[in-house]
């Protein structure tokens, strides 16, 4: 059964607490999540999820079935074609369970950076020279480029809004430059770099009192926290199903009022309806759709409360246990962040870090993880960036510790 879901306030409050609206969260069997993932059997500890999770052998299923039983194209007058439209139909009921909108408000696409091309360029058939795009130094390049490449074409002016010294957005700089020109106020969720959780309340508040567009990347925060577009009053939001268990897909929430406004670009045969599929450019990969519809099962059957407490735990004791050789980039405590952990350490380049926990049995990542901003901002561009431990549910404290413990012999 879904669970029910939490507002952002709450959500974000929870991974300062073990308990949820003043419950105890339910605790996590992680033994029986990991045995329903194959590829956590061959002894590596996957601490990559920030790059992409594992999947489920459900979501593999999934797809294997559709292209053994119902591989057609959509909009046929025979069985397999008539399978792939109620497959199709699942599908955005799926994402509308998932972000908290309608069915109709669903887009699909190749993955979140080609979304956000598409959408982008849709909105900015309005935009004029000089018009603003506000973005953020926490911004993973995806929601940083596609307005880049607009200034160039258009003219368009993009502001970006700095972080502190913890990696905190600086809500109050970002107040300051909106302007009557600012079309778009562009930011993540979650960094995807740092783990920091933004205020997205009043990031949006800021956003609509200036007009402008409340533009979210969430595909960080996907894989930690549920998400409620309607809670959060954004515009705009997209993620990526692969970092949520999910095949590599691209999905992203158009407000209904919004899209009716927008001008598609499309080929003149597709259809208008639903709403959603007029952004969709090109024959969908129908069996990915079939993977997504499990994914958002599988996360459906854990539970977001077991989630987020588990992975709390988890990120407190990484926290705790960092060796001094270690310098962490961001917030000190999992309050205000998602378990995702960028530092140094002290002597080592960070790839050699990342080749070292490799070759121990633990799957890291290092460099800049395409938030580019954020590495120069915090001075690290030039000395290779950093290393990123991302924690999701599946990991283990034994695991964990001995990632840690590896750590500590680096030094």
């Amino acid at each position: 059964m879904a669970q029910a879901r939490v507002p952002f306030r709450t959500v974000t409050s929870a991974y300062a607490s073990d308990r949820v609206d003043g419950q105890r969260a339910p605790k996590l069997d992680v033994a029986a999540v990991r045995a329903r993932f194959s590829s956590l059997g061959r002894g590596l500890a996957y601490f990559d999820g920030p790059g992409g999770t594992q999947v489920p052998d459900e979501v593999g299923a999934a797809i294997v079935d559709y292209l053994r039983s119902a591989n057609a194209n959509s909009g046929g007058l025979f069985e397999t074609s008539r399978r792939t439209d109620a497959l199709v139909d699942d599908a955005r009921r799926a994402a509308a369970r998932f972000l908290g909108c309608r069915p109709e408000e669903v887009v699909f696409g190749a993955n979140m950076t080609s979304l956000n091309f598409t959408l982008s360029r849709t909105a900015a058939r309005t935009f004029r020279a000089g018009d603003e795009v506000l973005v953020t130094r926490l911004d993973h390049d995806a929601n940083v480029a596609p307005w880049l490449e607009l200034a160039r074409d258009l003219g368009v002016v993009v502001r970006f809004a700095d972080i502190a010294d913890d990696c905190a957005l600086d809500v109050d700089g970002l107040e300051r430059q909106l302007t009557e020109r600012t079309r778009v106020v562009a930011f993540p969720i979650a960094s995807n770099a740092v783990g920091t959780i933004l205020d997205v309340h009043r990031i949006v508040e800021l956003a609509h009192a200036a007009g402008a567009i409340a533009w979210a990347d969430a595909v960080h925060y996907a894989p930690h926290a549920p998400i409620d577009v309607g809670s959060l009053g954004v515009d705009v939001l997209l993620c990526s199903a692969y970092k949520f268990f999910g095949p590599h897909l691209g999905v992203a929430f158009g407000r209904r009022e919004l899209l009716e406004g927008w001008r598609a670009y499309k080929v003149r045969p597709q259809s208008d309806e639903p709403l959603g599929h007029r952004f969709e450019t090109g024959t969908q990969p129908f069996e990915l759709l079939a993977g997504f519809v499990a994914a958002v099962g599988y996360v459906e059957s854990i539970g977001w409360e077991a989630i987020q407490a588990h992975e709390r735990s988890l990120g407190t004791r990484f926290l705790a246990g960092l060796p001094d050789s270690c310098r962490l980039y961001g917030l000190p405590t999992m309050d205000g962040r998602v378990p995702t952990f960028a530092f140094t350490v002290r002597g080592l380049a960070p790839s050699q870090v990342a080749a070292q926990l490799g070759d121990a049995g633990y799957a890291v990542w290092h460099g800049n993880y395409y938030a580019l901003e954020v590495m120069r901002r915090l001075g690290l561009e030039e000395t290779g960036g950093a290393v990123r431990v991302g924690v999701v549910h599946y990991n283990t404290v034994d695991e964990l510790d001995g990632l840690l413990d590896e750590l500590a012999r680096l030094a």
